[in-house]
């Protein structure tokens, strides 16, 4: 539990996010504000979209609507409670931030801050305009916060500690650079579906957005199901049927036209609804446009596979007793503990 040394200054962050994602709530549920912070934060999902097509405002309010719903007080005082966060310090913890999805740096952002440590960040060039925003608006709410934060235009520097997240390929480069500091580094990892056959519509509408939100494109994005033998893909495909304007997305199209053309000139056996390719593969991570799928024969087997695969996969979704997964629809909304490689980033950061 939160220690009484720290609670006064737990209780006034708590406080303070809460407000914050109060303000997100209001941000998204309102069509028109004269507020200047709102406007700021609008121009800046405008700004984004432009500067990166996958970032559509769809897609940004969504992640903001995620973090306004967890940004509230009892959420906030139930993932804290684990921790003894007793004061601020001078330590400078480096975040290299992913851009895959909008925001999805802003949670290791939120931890050094709540750890009491001064962040230094090197933002991916795909998203470099929403978190500065969320920013302004958070330390609003937390004025404490607003010299611990020094953002990066070239090589990140100044640091004691270092969150890393990139590829398999900038994984070697980070293992390297950061070799003299505590590191904590993340790689590729994709997230899978386990299906029984017997899963009811609304846990196959959750499954849809578990596939198809921010284009497939997270780690938590399920790119891969199990199956069963008799498994009848009609019933999935009916499903998907939900989000079929992907198609009219030009990046997304474009990747689903080549991988169709590359999947026909190999003569691979794929099913093709017009614009999602489901095509049986040993591998978890599927290209945009497409998702693998395996077959199993008993729930051993479906452990087997998990067990071999560990340190590729980010979550499982499914509702098969034993399984340590998700909920359908679930995957893409990540609690405030659901730590990334399933790594505490919150005890890296307070381990001396």
């Amino acid at each position: 539990m939160v220690s009484h040394k720290s609670s006064d200054r737990i209780k006034s962050i708590i406080e303070g996010l809460s407000q914050f994602g109060e303000d997100l709530r209001v941000f998204v549920n309102s069509k028109h504000s004269n507020d200047a912070s709102y406007q700021n934060l609008q121009h800046a999902i405008e700004k984004s979209h432009t500067h990166n097509a996958w970032f559509t405002p769809e897609n940004t309010l969504t992640a903001i609507e995620a973090w306004g719903n967890l940004l509230q007080h009892d959420h906030l005082e139930s993932w804290l409670s684990a921790y003894q966060l007793d004061k601020s310090s001078d330590t400078a913890v480096g975040i290299v931030m992913a851009g895959n999805l909008p925001l999805v740096g802003f949670h290791d952002l939120l931890c050094v801050l709540i750890s009491g440590h001064r962040a230094v960040i090197k933002m991916s060039s795909k998203d470099r305009f929403l978190i500065p925003e969320l920013l302004q608006m958070m330390t609003k709410h937390i004025p404490e916060w607003n010299n611990k934060v020094t953002v990066c235009d070239d090589q990140l520097k100044g640091y004691d500690k270092v969150i890393a997240t990139g590829s398999n390929n900038s994984s070697r480069y980070f293992e390297y650079y950061f070799r003299k500091v505590p590191h904590l580094l993340r790689k590729n990892r994709s997230s899978l579906a386990v299906l029984t056959g017997n899963e009811s519509q609304e846990e196959l509408n959750g499954l849809v957005k578990d596939v198809s939100l921010y284009f497939g494109l997270g780690c938590r994005s399920v790119s891969k199901i199990l199956v069963p033998k008799d498994y009848d893909f009609d019933i999935l495909f009916n499903a998907l049927y939900s989000v079929n304007d992907l198609i009219h997305h030009h990046s997304y199209a474009n990747n689903y036209d080549y991988n169709r053309a590359v999947f026909l000139m190999s003569e691979d056996n794929i099913l093709d609804n017009g614009f999602m390719l489901i095509k049986q593969d040993g591998r978890l991570s599927s290209p945009i446009g497409c998702l693998y799928f395996d077959y199993y024969e008993d729930p051993e087997e479906v452990q087997r596979y998990v067990t071999e695969r560990s340190a590729e996969i980010q979550c499982i979704v499914s509702h098969i007793d034993g399984l340590e997964s998700v909920a359908f629809g679930s995957a893409q909304f990540p609690k405030l503990d659901d730590y990334a490689d399933r790594v505490d980033t919150l005890s890296f950061l307070l381990k001396k």
